[in-house]
């Protein structure tokens, strides 16, 4: 975006989730939505997305005007909630980096896997639910009580602000509202992944709910920044720390089906709705890869280039 125009970030805020109201992030300070543009469906960020043809270009022209009258606070002084609360539904692609699926390859014992798109093989997702996995940006994150192979996977969320059906790859980049940082937070335990008495070729051999469906399965935050001032979103650095290791270290131009292909494909089978939220895959450094695991205790920070970062301690 030009120097002209005044750059903002989509938040919530709120001592609970039932008391969240939408914030946008002009500079240091946050101004409450609805107060900075007068406009009563703006109360939530839901509701700005599920009008962002019309919300973007209004919250810039009232964000260029921002006054005391509208301030609440800056993030630091206010208990920062999830962005979205809730999405309609989190679409996660699986094994869509490259890295990733080379680290696997090699902690397994076999060769790398080619490339998928030269065997024919589309972008693949799961779907978790909206207001039962989100966990926002500096809440506890729970270890499930049956699992003890806790895993981490940060991603980039494309937040769709637009009704999408039969796009093309050309065209689905303009369907999404701004992008988030999400942890697509996996249980690694066998019993879950494999599951007992069922053949291991069967298609019902996981459990997608136990590992990676459960309650508060995705950290989604600290903000949504606009399409229009991300730039190129395929090319924006990510970061997850354990603690104060630096475990994954990693680039979203390393995807196999970059973001607009993954749109496309899901288009051609779901009406995407505003509000929803696509999770575009992990890159390398995850526990699996490495034979270690989460432990309650310790903080999980993750960071992704010109959105910011979510620290959730495990619990």
């Amino acid at each position: 975006m030009g120097s002209s125009v005044t750059d903002f970030k989509l938040l919530s805020y709120g001592a609970t989730n039932r008391q969240g109201r939408a914030g946008v992030l002009v500079g240091d300070d946050v101004h409450d939505a609805e107060k900075l543009t007068g406009n009563a469906a703006y109360v939530s960020t839901l509701g700005i997305i599920e009008d962002w043809a019309a919300a973007e270009g209004a919250i810039e022209a009232a964000a260029a005007k921002a006054g005391a009258s509208s301030k609440v606070g800056t993030p630091a002084s206010l208990h920062i909630l999830a962005p979205l609360l809730y999405p309609g539904s989190y679409f996660c692609a699986a094994a869509n980096y490259k890295d990733h699926s080379e680290a696997m390859a090699k902690k397994q014992g076999r060769p790398p896997e080619p490339d998928p798109r030269t065997l024919g093989i589309k972008p693949f997702h799961f779907v978790k639910s909206g207001k039962q996995a989100t966990v926002g940006p500096t809440e506890d994150l729970p270890m499930p009580h049956y699992c003890r192979n806790f895993d981490w996977e940060i991603e980039l969320g494309a937040v769709i602000g637009k009704a999408c059906s039969r796009v093309s790859a050309a065209d689905a980049l303009t369907y999404v509202a701004g992008y988030t940082v999400c942890n697509d937070v996996s249980v690694r335990d066998r019993p879950y992944m494999m599951r007992e008495n069922v053949p291991p070729t069967s298609p019902f051999n996981a459990d997608f709910i136990g590992i990676k469906g459960f309650d508060k399965s995705a950290v989604m935050g600290p903000c949504i920044t606009p399409a229009s001032q991300i730039g190129d979103a395929a090319n924006l650095g990510m970061k997850t720390w354990i603690d104060d290791w630096l475990t994954q270290d990693s680039n979203s131009g390393k995807m196999i089906f970059n973001t607009a292909e993954q749109i496309a494909w899901l288009s051609e089978r779901i009406t995407l709705l505003p509000g929803d939220v696509v999770m575009t895959g992990t890159p390398s450094g995850t526990g699996a890869e490495q034979g270690r695991f989460l432990k309650k205790g310790e903080t999980v920070r993750m960071w992704i280039e010109k959105i910011g970062e979510v620290r959730n301690k495990v619990v």
